[in-house]
């Protein structure tokens, strides 16, 4: 018949008469309002035909009036469906706590292995590991990503170069490389050591080569400093000249900074939102409060759920959402004048070997105009001028 489907939702039961008048009682049954259907006849005093279930208790009351017998062979439909399954809840509870069992067992850390590091940066690792709450028995989803783990873990262990993460199953390894000491450069071909810019000596430490020039002399870009050559015509020797010759090198910087600036930071509110996936298909399974931040950033990170060693079709999404405001800064022009002589130092490092020194800082121009500092900074530098010259066949 048409609309099954809905007859499913409402239950269908099968329904068999006998006795005498039964064409009168299904009669009886139609004009009452009562739907039947598939009716079949077995013999000359029964038959057999489905109805709904609402019009059992109708079916009963017509029975009384009549001399037939009824009997209800069978139900079904979602309603007995619904009965069946509930007098076998705790064989299927028992089914669905088992693979939510298996699912949080399959989704947790269970081992943590780190190779290519020393005892003390493996225990170094294993300390950082714990404050990050990556350990035994956490849950994956609650975890950051493997590139933000990488990342963290370079930037807080400074004993390491680089760290290898990978995650597989329900174990993290970690593959480590250490930092080495740098071997100091051996050179092979005779040298001399020549001034690589213009500066006064203020000492020298010199290893190998016979030194040319005298603390406190002035020297210009490519003058010798230290000669590789020993000895006199017919008994020459050359060799590799070694050693640190240290200048006072001067350098300006010019440094423009506003006594007014307007930026967006993090204020360290934040709420989090927990989506189940499947597919396309995203269910907030958690944090359903709409944040009221006027401005804020989204960061989304995606973990899959497993069965055992498979990927299922399912995985917990993690939404933080951060807000953000409008931060404006006013200096004084004291404070101003501060910040932009550290502003000139910070960038003249970035220009500088590590081992260069400042000595000194001399502010040759300072205007403040259109509501900015303008600085112009001269500075003194203790640096090593020395840069090595392969020695010519005829030096």
């Amino acid at each position: 018949m048409k609309n099954h489907w809905i007859m499913f939702y409402i239950g269908i039961v099968t329904v068999k008469v006998t006795g005498k008048g039964i064409e009168r009682f299904i009669n009886h049954l139609t004009k009452s309002g009562i739907l039947i259907w598939n009716v079949k006849r077995h013999g000359t005093a029964a038959l057999t035909f489905k109805m709904r279930l609402p019009d059992v208790k109708k079916l009963r009351i017509a029975s009384r009036k009549s001399e037939c017998k009824i009997e209800f062979l069978h139900g079904g439909g979602l309603p007995f469906l619904l009965k069946r399954l509930w007098k076998n809840s705790g064989f299927i509870i028992g089914i669905l706590l088992f693979f939510i069992l298996i699912i949080y067992l399959s989704n947790t850390i269970w081992g943590i292995e780190i190779k290519g590091a020393s005892p003390a940066t493996e225990h170094q690792i294993r300390k950082e590991l714990n404050q990050m709450g990556i350990k035994i028995g956490k849950l994956q989803f609650f975890l950051d990503d493997v590139e933000s783990i990488q990342r963290e873990l370079t930037n807080n262990v400074k004993a390491i170069t680089w760290v290898g993460v990978e995650l597989k199953g329900t174990t993290f390894h970690f593959q480590i490389v250490e930092k080495k000491e740098p071997k100091k450069s051996e050179y092979l071909s005779p040298r001399h050591l020549v001034a690589k810019k213009k500066a006064v000596i203020v000492d020298m430490f010199v290893e190998k080569g016979v030194p040319i020039v005298k603390v406190h002399e002035h020297v210009l870009p490519g003058q010798l400093l230290v000669s590789g050559t020993y000895g006199k015509e017919g008994k020459i020797v050359n060799v590799a000249a070694k050693g640190e010759i240290l200048g006072e090198t001067w350098y300006k910087s010019e440094v423009d900074l506003p006594l007014k600036s307007t930026f967006q930071v993090f204020n360290g509110n934040e709420k989090r939102k927990y989506y189940l996936k499947i597919g396309s298909l995203r269910i907030n399974v958690w944090g359903f409060k709409k944040p009221e931040y006027s401005e804020y950033e989204k960061e989304r990170h995606e973990k899959n759920i497993r069965f055992l060693k498979w990927n299922l079709p399912l995985s917990i999404e993690t939404e933080t959402i951060r807000e953000r405001e409008k931060v404006t800064r006013i200096y004084s022009n004291e404070d101003a004048i501060k910040m932009a002589k550290i502003a000139a130092r910070n960038d003249l490092k970035n220009r500088l070997p590590e081992d260069a020194v400042i000595k000194g800082e001399k502010i040759l121009h300072q205007s403040i105009e259109n509501g900015k500092v303008n600085l112009v900074i001269h500075f003194q530098i203790i640096e090593n001028i020395a840069q090595g010259q392969p020695i010519i066949q005829g030096d």
